[in-house]
């Protein structure tokens, strides 16, 4: 596929993401064993949101593919956090680690062909 496919597909994949984040950031909060940390998720929503614009808006598609790995970066590193201090929650926050993997690699990939 593509590069600009696929950073096209990432665009509307993070507006998709972001919107569930920011709409409803304490179901999702909860659901990773966080409920006081709803509105780290929301921002994060708006994080994910602000990437999808650019990546569907601007010509230029390495910047706003490189926010998104650092975008996943930010995103194990709570999921982390909360496999620690939540374990009755480790299987959803577990599901939530591998996706965020698996987005990251496709992230970086396609940051480095929009980026040669």
């Amino acid at each position: 596929m593509k590069t600009k496919k696929v950073a096209r597909a990432l665009g509307w994949f993070s507006i998709a993401l972001g919107s569930a984040e920011a709409l409803m950031p304490q179901k999702i909060a909860s659901a990773l064993g966080m409920p006081r940390h709803a509105g780290l998720v929301r921002a994060f929503g708006l994080r994910e949101i602000g990437t999808g614009i650019g990546l569907l808006s601007q010509p230029v598609k390495a910047p706003w593919l490189w926010a998104r790995v650092a975008g996943d970066a930010l995103d194990v590193a709570v999921l982390y956090a909360a496999f620690r201090s939540a374990p009755e929650k480790r299987p959803q926050v577990k599901a939530a680690l591998a996706s965020v993997l698996g987005v990251t690699v496709i992230d970086a990939v396609t940051g480095a062909r929009a980026s040669s």
